[in-house]
């Protein structure tokens, strides 16, 4: 789960394939473009910023067998009317929370303890997972299908996480609909690295805390209407569910995470 303001991309452009023009010269293998609006994501950590989204760039480069889509790096094995399938390596997302606190210390007034012995602590900071594995992307007249499979290939949480995501989309002239939803298994050791409390990080305010595999659950509906060749709006809504370990643990404050996004984005190419 990467920034709205992504999806509100492929929207537009999944509203230009109905409307704009078929190109006469070849297509070129750059995607580039720049959304501008506002929206943000709900932080689910205690004491934490939510994430405002106001700027967004999309860079993307498609070759005959490799690919970067957003930071995602590539290698495409199967393409054809059934299915594309693709190995790719990836940062880990559950990271980007963790860079948003809103406070560098956190006070509690303990019961019975005078305010001025307020026992103080760090939100603790996780660092980035490199990831590797498979996507498949299904599409039909039934919908869209994503499957996708990672597992940390860093050594920073030595866990995996299995994805699935269905959507449906409309198209009437320039307006592109698309609700989605899906699920998302996070192995203990994944679900732990970011959400679990290790020993040197207890205090007496922040207790221990082991975290076990989970699903979390998401929603996301696009809306998309192509203005032109080059200019489209996009207004994206999305709504995730953590699972119960994660939602359990002392550093987190709210179990779901809302999100969304409106504006207006540009393509170069």
């Amino acid at each position: 789960m990467w920034m709205l303001a992504l999806t509100a991309f492929a929207c537009g452009a999944a509203a230009a394939e109905e409307s704009a023009p078929q190109a006469a010269e070849q297509e070129s293998p750059w995607r580039l473009g720049i959304a501008l609006g506002y929206g943000m994501r709900s932080n689910p950590l205690v004491q934490s910023d939510d994430i405002p989204i106001v700027v967004d760039l999309d860079i993307a480069w498609f070759g005959e067998r490799f690919f970067f889509d957003n930071g995602d790096l590539g290698l495409t094995l199967a393409d054809n009317r059934a299915v594309t399938a693709s190995l790719v390596a990836r940062f880990n997302s559950d990271r980007v929370f963790f860079g948003n606190t809103d406070t560098r210390f956190v006070s509690a007034d303990l019961a019975g303890m005078p305010l001025a012995e307020a026992t103080e602590f760090t939100v603790p900071d996780r660092d980035y997972a490199i990831e590797l594995g498979l996507e498949f992307l299904l599409d039909g007249s039934w919908g869209q299908l994503q499957f996708t499979a990672f597992h940390d290939v860093s050594s920073t949480h030595d866990g995996f996480e299995i994805y699935a995501d269905y959507g449906y989309g409309w198209r009437s002239q320039r307006w592109y609909v698309e609700p989605s939803i899906g699920l998302s298994y996070k192995s203990s050791a994944l679900n732990d690295y970011y959400w679990g409390v290790r020993d040197d990080e207890v205090s007496v305010v922040l207790p221990p805390y082991q975290a076990d595999a989970g699903t979390n659950a998401h929603a996301r509906l696009m809306l998309g209407y192509q203005i032109s060749r080059n200019w489209s709006f996009s207004l994206v809504a999305e709504y995730e569910h953590l699972n119960d370990s994660a939602a359990a643990s002392p550093l987190v404050d709210e179990q779901d995470i809302l999100g969304y996004f409106a504006g207006f984005g540009f393509r170069f190419r």
